[in-house]
């Protein structure tokens, strides 16, 4: 069953819980959204970090964290490499950011020899539940990639199809972001996103994924603005995934969302050997409980 609502993510019935490793685990919020993912069956948490402060975190919010696994480390550089030692090792599904600076953890899941590198290129894949939009809408890339090549938004584009599968998505509609429908030598992102539909068209990123574009926002997200302007496509106005062509059109869109229209949101990392959660101090403790949610079943599918 397609996961519509973030809400769904957090009700589901979880068979096995996926083994969660926690960097800099003295994170106030953080703390607040794990334990509450523990409750629900989601994760069993192992807390690297400062083992004082996260005890006295949880003391103090009355948080039960005494049947958690704790890895005493107060260097943020030695915790970060512990806890992707684990996943590289199997003994954790995937890593999430406590108080610890995102290039510090970066650093670590980079490191070449017992990092978490593929042939692929991390991605940031950011998904928002909207009120007035009939299903989730998967934004990316606008969190880790500037000015994406048109081999980047390939990789870009696989890393969302398995967001989109990993929550129960049969078909994935892919809509090519850019500033008008027409193809203009002067705009890269209407050359790429030709390229891309014609790359779909040849079965590249699968049978059930439409990728097309170049599009309008307007039109990637409503059928009505399809008519008036005569756009025909199977992606305008039911697109799942929106491939902005910069960091800029992303992150303006997903702040807008969060801003203007009171969205809801779970993010993660995707291309490396487990999912990434690198949560912001600007999250809501909701935003990090579903992003939890969501690092979860995107480990299973990986997995």
């Amino acid at each position: 069953m397609a996961i519509k609502k973030l809400d769904q993510l957090l009700k589901m019935d979880f068979q096995n819980r996926s083994i969660l490793a926690v960097v800099a685990s003295q994170d106030e919020e953080v703390l607040d959204a794990v334990v509450e993912a523990h409750k629900l069956g989601i994760i069993e948490p192992i807390l690297i970090g400062d083992r004082e402060k996260t005890r006295e975190i949880a003391s103090r919010k009355k948080l039960d964290i005494e049947n958690f696994e704790i890895i005493d480390e107060k260097d943020l550089e030695k915790a970060a490499e512990i806890g992707v030692r684990l996943v590289s090792q199997g003994r954790a599904n995937f890593i999430m950011k406590g108080l610890v600076d995102t290039a510090t953890l970066m650093k670590a899941v980079l490191n070449k020899e017992w990092g978490l590198r593929t042939d692929s290129l991390l991605s940031h894949v950011m998904i928002y539940d909207i009120p007035t939009y009939h299903k989730l809408i998967y934004l990316t890339d606008g969190g880790m990639n500037l000015n994406p090549t048109l081999e980047h938004k390939i990789k870009i584009v696989e890393n969302s199809i398995k967001v989109v599968k990993a929550l129960g998505n049969p078909t994935v509609k892919v809509a090519c972001l850019a500033a008008k429908e027409k193809v203009d030598p002067k705009m890269i992102a209407t050359v790429d996103a030709l390229e891309l539909k014609k790359k779909s068209e040849t079965g590249y990123f699968g049978e059930e994924v439409i990728v097309d574009g170049p599009m309008a926002l307007d039109l990637a997200v409503s059928k009505d603005a399809a008519k008036i302007k005569n756009y025909d496509s199977q992606v305008s106005g039911d697109a799942d995934v929106l491939l902005v062509p910069n960091i800029e059109m992303g992150n303006g869109i997903g702040k807008s969302i969060t801003y203007f229209a009171k969205g809801k949101s779970a993010g993660v990392i995707m291309g490396a050997k487990a999912p990434i959660l690198l949560v912001s101090r600007a999250d809501t403790y909701e935003s990090k409980l579903y992003s939890i949610a969501l690092g979860s079943e995107v480990s299973k599918y990986i997995f």
